[in-house]
């Protein structure tokens, strides 16, 4: 009788659990050398790798968001799908990733002091001692907490500030405890300027090895610095660097100045780094740098066109002291960006300052150097009569206009005024005992302004809205339904909605119930683009996705090109 053959057992091999992943960025001798930029860009190089990355922005500063801070104070508030006012950073985050965040993807030092002393008014410590390492552990706690929601493998986490600023010591101690509990799983990386003084000619790196001594002090080490300048940094200086601040030569990146933010990650894959940075985490390598072909296409896409329109921004929120800010506008500016892009156009944008059309017979000839006008989101009185008399001009003289938020509001009460002959249309935000409040403020947020409530409380977020058909939105959409996030309290007032439809500006795009206004234009045969949308259509924009009413804007402008100027404009790229 034959024996049956032994049945082979298979060992089973346990999968090793890898551990999740932190790199922490901070900032060395001073702000706005790109922290943000460089945070994105990692990411973006970790995802082309095939990793899945979350990004987190830490800011000190102790509002609980951004929204009542103003735009010549911090820059551009960006609004999340959630409806969260957070740091302009959050935008590159989601721009160079090409997905959308979430409010566990933000901090503030405002929202965990908050958070902490909320808890302990409702007995949420048990009656406990609550100190410094009860704020240190909460921040520890939502970093955890975003890479878990998220999926990630990896969290990049932004320190806002530099070092050396007393307002972000808690997030250091608390990447410092992360990197104690958790040491082969924690980075380091210092973004740092390098300066070059015009009189002395000569790259100095004692500034990046004092901020990196700031940063020892307290226990920590950086593992990597990104060294910026205006140049790219020699091997001397990276071997002096190297050997003053305890990091491995290949460690040093260099960073110098470039035309386009978007060549950032090709820069820094040039230098390895996306490797250089696994291979610090134990990771392996899943992707080759083949994965950013698709970003290096548009990359130099936004370089290689040699056609251009100039693109008017009239705004207020242009001057601090004796220079002008663009960051009050960021997402616009990206925004146009890439659709000129994808239009084949490279953008020259002309910021206008609105309050220069107040003046007494302003000379608005010089508007007719523009191929387009923008009139972006905004709030008070400052410019608005400079803006209406921009919007009067621009129907006109058949100037293709894009109106975001305020800029809708303002074109309907141009439009009011002057079309259908309501002397004194105004808004109530200006304005409140007009003859005729074409923009009115809701009965909720009349409320709330009543309350003193004004954190948080605007109409913030994602909301849908039903487009008519054949009308220029829903053919630039290719959808009768859409999703925008929006930022504003004041609606067209419903009282005149039919008067205005009726004399010709067509109400597009409206809320699912039909109360309120989204989208206003005219119809092409009688203007080349006159639009304008109440929601921020700049917050959903990415380089890989642009924005189809962004496309329809400098499609028109470029139908409309003048001869190129440069006299105050600034190229983008």
């Amino acid at each position: 009788m034959k024996r049956k053959p032994a049945r082979k057992t298979v060992a089973k091999v346990k999968k090793k659990k890898v551990n999740h992943k932190y790199i922490f960025v901070v900032g060395g001798v001073m702000s706005g050398v790109g922290k943000g930029v460089a945070t994105s860009s990692l990411g973006t190089i970790l995802q082309a790798k095939g990793y899945k990355v979350n990004l987190v922005k830490a800011d000190p500063y102790l509002n609980v968001d951004a929204g009542n801070m103003s735009p010549t104070e911090h820059g551009e508030v960006f609004v999340l799908n959630s409806g969260l006012e957070t740091d302009q950073d959050m935008g590159n985050y989601e721009r160079f990733l090409n997905q959308d965040l979430s409010n566990d993807d933000y901090m503030t030092s405002g929202m965990v002091y908050k958070h902490v002393i909320d808890k302990e008014r409702s007995l949420g410590y048990g009656g406990k001692f609550v100190d410094a390492d009860h704020i240190r552990e909460e921040i520890v706690r939502r970093i955890k907490h975003a890479a878990v929601i998220n999926k990630s493998d990896i969290s990049i986490i932004e320190i806002g500030g530099t070092v050396g600023d007393y307002q972000n010591i808690m997030f250091i101690e608390a990447a410092r405890v992360l990197k104690f509990r958790n040491p082969g799983d924690v980075q380091f990386i210092m973004v740092s300027y390098l300066p070059i003084p015009g009189k002395i000619g000569e790259m100095k790196s004692k500034p990046t090895q004092n901020a990196v001594k700031d940063l020892n002090s307290h226990g920590v080490q950086a593992d990597f610095i990104i060294a910026r300048s205006e140049f790219p940094i020699d091997t001397k200086r990276k071997e002096k660097i190297a050997f003053t601040c305890n990091v491995h030569p290949e460690n040093v990146i260099s960073a110098p100045d470039i035309d386009s933010i978007y060549d950032v990650p090709l820069n820094f894959e040039r230098g390895n780094i996306g490797n250089i940075l696994l291979k610090a985490l134990n990771l392996e390598t899943k992707k080759s740098s083949s994965g950013l072909n698709e970003w290096k296409k548009f990359a130099q896409g936004v370089k290689n066109q040699s056609e251009e329109v100039n693109i008017a921004i009239v705004g207020k929120y242009f001057n601090t002291g004796d220079f002008v800010l663009t960051d009050a506008y960021l997402s616009v500016l990206e925004a146009i960006k890439y659709s000129c892009c994808a239009n084949k156009v490279k953008p020259r944008i002309h910021t206008v300052n609105a309050r220069d059309f107040e003046v007494r017979n302003p000379d608005y000839s010089i508007l007719d150097r523009y191929d387009g006008i923008l009139v972006p989101g905004g709030f008070g009185e400052t410019g608005i009569e400079g803006k209406l008399n921009v919007i009067h001009y621009a129907r006109e003289n058949q100037i293709p206009y894009f109106g975001i938020c305020y800029g809708m509001q303002l074109m309907t009460i141009e439009y009011a005024r002057n079309v259908l002959g309501l002397s004194g249309a105004h808004t109530a935000e200006i304005d409140p005992k007009s003859p005729h409040l074409i923009i009115d403020i809701m009965p909720d947020q009349k409320k709330k302004i009543a309350e003193g409530n004004y954190g948080g409380s605007m109409r913030l977020g994602l909301y849908p809205a039903k487009l008519a058909k054949g009308t220029i939105a829903q053919m630039a959409y290719g959808s009768s339904i859409i999703k925008e996030r929006h930022r504003h309290r004041y609606e067209v007032n419903p009282k005149y909605i039919e008067r205005i439809e009726k004399s010709g500006l067509i109400f597009s795009g409206k809320s699912p119930d039909g109360t309120l206004m989204e989208i206003a234009e005219l119809p092409k045969e009688s203007h080349p683009f006159f639009l304008g949308a109440q929601f921020h259509p700049e917050f959903l924009a990415r380089p890989l996705r642009p924005h189809p009413l962004f496309n329809e804007f400098i499609k028109a402008s470029k139908k409309n090109k003048k001869i190129a100027i440069v006299e105050g404009s600034m190229a983008m790229v």
